[in-house]
């Protein structure tokens, strides 16, 4: 028996390749996948700046899963990307776009925690969609109250102290969940 899901939030789109589990790990027109090797530039904001709004920047990213269950075998599949289509810059300085960057790394490292959260699930296929999607809500609540903390604690990068301290926080963090970089 063959089941395939796909969990994103909201009404998001997750670039896929023809293979239902293979993510593309290209960079598109739309979609930047995370890497050491590709920090963000002004150029990959594409969205209208909001004008009447306080934030001068705004970063969008998914944290996606696509998992199958097929011939007693349980397979899954996460994507960390960045939308150039929905992210936008108003006020585009090296320390903004900082900020901004490390939006993108927390989400790294939330699918870093999802892969690791995946490698100790022990499938029941009764139960695989609840189960997967329990742990997928649980990793996303996370991020987005971690998300949520950095935006507080930095004042959205306006207190420069606490921007180096959770900058400093973030890289140590993609450190420690390094061993779960290599998710599928």
């Amino acid at each position: 028996m063959l089941s395939f899901f796909s969990i994103a939030p909201g009404n998001a789109k997750i670039p896929v390749s023809n293979d239902p589990l293979e993510y593309n790990e290209e960079e598109t027109e739309e979609f930047i996948p995370w890497s050491y090797d590709r920090m963000l530039k002004w150029e990959d904001f594409l969205c209208e700046p909001v004008k009447n709004s306080d934030a001068v920047a705004l970063t969008s990213t998914t944290l996606g899963i696509t998992f199958k269950y097929s011939s007693g075998r349980f397979v899954y599949d996460i994507n960390c990307s960045f939308s150039k289509k929905k992210s936008w810059g108003l006020l585009k300085t090296h320390y903004i776009l900082a900020h901004e960057q490390a939006h993108f790394d927390i989400t790294e490292i939330f699918a870093r925690k999802l892969h690791q959260e995946m490698r100790n699930y022990r499938p029941n296929f009764s139960t695989l969609k609840k189960d997967v999607s329990a742990i997928y809500e649980s990793v996303i609540q996370q991020e987005k109250a971690f998300q949520e903390l950095y935006d507080g604690e930095t004042s959205h990068s306006r207190k420069k102290g606490k921007q180096d301290e959770w900058l400093g926080k973030i890289e140590q963090l993609l450190e420690e969940t390094d061993p779960f970089a290599d998710y599928p």
